[in-house]
């Protein structure tokens, strides 16, 4: 049985438990500040519906590929979670957490499986997918528009999604995106919205999303190279208010109606040479734009300074850009300054970038997360918290707490400001978890 047939619900298991292959979210807790036991798993097997990742292939598959099997029943309910434990695992089964939006004390967990709406505070969830929801089952973007929940999504478009009224409303290529594939959206301060997507970035004029006339498409094409890639990853705002933009191909800035954009011959990332030294995943399979599935089957690592898949704008105004291959880069206005595995980075593979809110970066990488903080670099892994070592999405809330993204689930890692959440070895445990309360 496929698992877009299978029920999605929650459940608690002991520590050591796996997953058994439906779309659940299991819930796994630590006592104490590093005793995560690390006794290794069986990988699970891959989900029949593509895997989105945040590098895709260049030739999307169908958007009928994207979407689920009928069968299957969204689910709810309620789980116990024990708020003085240092760290909490939600498990998803065998779905990747793409994306990961906090809004307020209600968790929003992207899969690519479908999408959970978690309350920290009620220990209640629900689930929703292209039968109750977005059009698609793959979740690349979560975020907020205008008090509606947006969700970007892998071959569906872009969904809104009304909680008070319990309505949704669906934006595709008729009503002004370049393709189905939507990476992320920002509004920003002119009150423009702009919309990445595989094909170009949408923008919004004043936010008018029912105005077909108010939606302009930018492209390698329409701006004279100025857009270096029409993959556009991530979307965020300057401090003065420019625009910037991870692309495939470099990072962008759109400013008064100018574009401008950098490159690895202009300073991004490393070079080859330094970003291919002590780096444990330069040898790994990693998605280049030439793989024979939404999931990077059978592709190789490719030395791609240019493929940026996180951007970050700090409160000094410095640009922060992961690549996939050389590392993390921070513009100054002026040039380009690379860290790599060097400096301290576990990974120069850079997936997700996050600023809490006292001002340190935190790293989603392909090796563990990274947090740079006074200009050092400190590193978790699976035996201080993590849930698996390739991160694909990281949030901060404002507790303090660390949600991770992964193959598999989330981490939830409370305040983790003691060094023992980076340097204390792992030590066993027995954990005692109560089964979920189905409402």
């Amino acid at each position: 049985m496929s698992l877009s047939r299978k029920a999605v619900g929650l459940l608690l298991i002991a520590a050591g438990a796996i997953a058994a292959g439906a779309y659940v979210l299991d819930v796994q807790q630590s006592n104490r500040v590093g005793d995560f036991a690390s006794t290794p798993r069986a990988a699970p097997a891959q989900a029949s519906i593509p895997i989105p990742r945040p590098a895709l292939p260049a030739a999307h598959p169908p958007i009928a590929a994207a979407r689920p099997q009928a069968g299957a029943e969204a689910r709810e309910g309620r789980v116990q979670v024990d708020p003085t434990r240092a760290y909490t695992h939600f498990r998803v089964g065998n779905n990747s957490v793409m994306a990961i939006y906090a809004d307020e004390t209600v968790m929003w967990l992207g899969t690519s499986g479908g999408m959970v709406r978690y309350d920290t505070v009620t220990r209640e969830f629900k689930t929703y997918d292209a039968r109750n929801g977005p059009r698609s089952n793959g979740i690349l973007h979560l975020g907020k528009l205008r008090g509606k929940i947006s969700v970007g999504t892998y071959g569906g478009g872009l969904s809104l999604f009304n909680q008070d009224a319990q309505e949704w409303e669906h934006y595709g290529v008729t009503e002004g995106l370049g393709d189905a594939y939507v990476y992320d959206l920002l509004e920003a301060s002119s009150a423009d919205v702009w919309i990445a997507t595989g094909s170009g970035v949408s923008r919004i004029r004043g936010g008018a999303m029912k105005e077909r006339a108010k939606w302009d498409l930018y492209t390698v094409e329409s701006t004279g190279g100025g857009l270096p890639h029409n993959r556009v990853y991530r979307i965020v705002e300057g401090k003065d208010g420019s625009v910037w933009f991870a692309t495939r191909g470099g990072v962008a800035n759109f400013r008064n109606g100018k574009w401008k954009n950098w490159t690895h011959a202009k300073g991004l990332g490393a070079p080859r040479e330094g970003a291919s030294d002590g780096d444990p995943t330069r040898g790994q399979a990693q998605d280049t734009g030439q793989a024979r599935d939404a999931r990077g089957a059978g592709a190789k690592l490719a030395f791609n300074p240019n493929h940026i898949a996180a951007l970050e704008v700090g409160e000094d105004g410095g640009v922060w850009a992961g690549s996939r291959g050389a590392g993390l880069a921070r513009f100054d206005g002026k040039a380009w300054r690379n860290y790599t595995v060097a400096e301290g980075l576990p990974s120069n593979q850079i997936s997700a970038l996050n600023f809490d809110r006292k001002g340190r970066l935190w790293i989603g990488t392909k090796n563990g997360l990274a947090v740079f903080n006074k200009g050092k670099f400190q590193v978790m892994t699976t035996a201080h918290g993590l849930l698996a070592e390739t991160v694909y999405s990281v949030t901060t809330t404002k507790d303090g707490g660390v949600w991770v993204g992964s193959f598999g689930g989330v981490a939830h890692i409370r305040q983790p400001a003691s060094k023992q959440h980076f340097l204390s070895p792992p030590a066993p445990i027995d954990a005692s978890l109560t089964a979920p309360q189905s409402l």
